[in-house]
């Protein structure tokens, strides 16, 4: 590294200090490289401080919640637990509070530089930040995403996502404005918690990423715990009526006294000044890499996770991605990573999850593929704990029997789901599934049965 009149020469500069970034400058530092971090945020990336570590907390909660009352219904228990929104807010804290200083201390302990502050490319390797200029020979962005940036009248008025989790007090009525994953687990466990909750999507349907039969059973769920969604609703404005909020779409309105930002997470890349580096990159999608995760237009920048134009927008991705980008950078671009047995999942309750081919994609090819559905309802794992929401798909090769895809409503979707993506990913068939013993009773004793 080189310091001469506040300019700073690495051989490597990382933007981000979530899973898609770090893992790449600590391959660096032991490789005997100087290295920078810049980064804007809290350090540690999303999914740790503010996206699916603290919401899978909050759902745990929402989780017992929602089995007392099932419970109830059947008679098993006579009240449900009370719920308190701050104890559970004290107990997520446990869990986040800690990561970004220690995320900081682990980056300098390595001997890494680290700078705080908005990173602003003004050269194809040179960026600013705090008052200086940094040059590099390699780059690597790993900066996650952000809340979507609303410009309608009122906007102003809406919290983000990341302010939700940490509510000091739950308000008694919330608007989600969106209808994709962060509106719904989140308003399955305001509504859990006792707040009047409304979803306002602007399609004819919710999560369109996910099988629309798998979507059904969450809509019916949602709605069965007073969770009001409307479709076909843009928002337009939003206006301060005394101590609550009006959402407008020029026709219709609704009040709450709270409105979040359920809107999607785009690339946190529209700050960076990516042009100045000649960096291609859509806005909506991230920086355009090609199979080995380098810039299509500037062979020394890589970028992965959120921030770029790969794979799925998911915390796993963004980790496997990271580590392929170290890889590449001192084995030459020979890693390519692979999507085909990545799984999603949606934490409401019950849960939803897919991996591989939908049922969609095996119609486009005329008589290829079998689809099995079951109401897994009626089956032991459901009705034990009064679980009606409860299904699944499967998408089976007819000519190998290898499995390319599933689909989970249910008791443990987020589970069951990673015995249908290792299958996915060995190419593995339905006799080679069915052939371990797996625990009985249990829910993975029950994917035999979905084929």
């Amino acid at each position: 590294m080189t310091n001469e009149n506040n300019n700073q020469t690495y051989d490597l500069i990382v933007l981000g200090s979530g899973g898609a970034a770090n893992q790449v400058a600590f391959r660096a530092k032991k490789e005997g490289w100087s290295v920078a971090v810049i980064n804007k945020g809290p350090f540690g990336g999303t999914c740790s401080v503010r996206g699916c570590i603290p919401k899978k907390v909050l759902a745990g909660s929402g989780e017992v919640a929602d089995l007392n009352r099932r419970l109830k219904d059947l008679g098993v228990i006579s009240s449900v637990a009370e719920m308190s929104w701050e104890g559970t807010i004290a107990f997520k804290k446990t869990f986040t509070d800690s990561i970004p200083d220690a995320t900081e201390k682990s980056l300098k302990k390595a001997g890494i530089d680290v700078f705080v502050g908005n990173p602003k490319f003004v050269g194809d390797l040179e960026i600013e930040v705090a008052g200086k200029t940094l040059k590099a020979k390699k780059v690597h962005i790993g900066v996650g995403a952000e809340p979507l940036s609303l410009s309608f009248s009122g906007a102003e008025h809406l919290i983000t996502s990341d302010d939700s989790l940490e509510l000091d007090a739950l308000p008694e009525s919330i608007i989600f404005v969106g209808g994709g994953y962060v509106s719904f687990e989140l308003a399955h466990v305001a509504a859990r918690y006792g707040a009047k909750v409304t979803i306002l999507e602007g399609g004819d349907r919710p999560l369109k990423m996910f099988d629309p039969d798998i979507i059904d059973q969450v809509v019916k769920a949602t709605t069965e715990i007073g969770i009001n969604i409307e479709y076909g609703f843009r928002a337009n404005s939003i206006e301060k009526v005394g101590d609550s909020y009006e959402v407008s779409d020029g026709n219709n309105s609704y009040s709450a006294k709270l409105v979040v930002n359920g809107a999607g997470r785009p690339p946190a890349i529209k700050d960076l000044n990516l042009e100045a580096a000649n960096i291609d990159y859509d806005p909506r999608r991230g920086i355009t890499v090609d199979e080995y995760l380098v810039s299509t237009s500037n062979k020394n920048v890589y970028a992965a996770g959120d921030a770029a134009d790969a794979g799925p927008p998911l915390s796993p991705v963004a980790g496997r991605q990271g580590a392929i980008v170290a890889q590449n950078l001192f084995g030459g671009n020979v890693k390519q990573p692979s999507y085909n047995s990545t799984a999603s999942v949606l934490f409401t309750t019950p849960s939803a999850s897919m991996v591989g081919m939908s049922e969609a994609e095996a119609n486009e090819v005329s008589g290829k593929y079998e689809v099995i559905k079951s109401d897994t309802s009626t089956w032991f794992d459901a009705l034990r704990v009064g679980q009606k929401h409860s299904m699944s798909k499967v998408i089976i090769e007819k000519s190998t029997k290898k499995i390319a895809g599933a689909h989970i409503v249910g008791n443990h979707a987020e589970d069951l789901i990673n015995i249908f993506s290792l299958a996915v990913e060995l190419g593995l068939t339905t006799d080679q599934l069915k052939q371990p013993i797996f625990a009985f009773p249990t829910g993975g004793d029950d994917v035999r049965s979905m084929f």
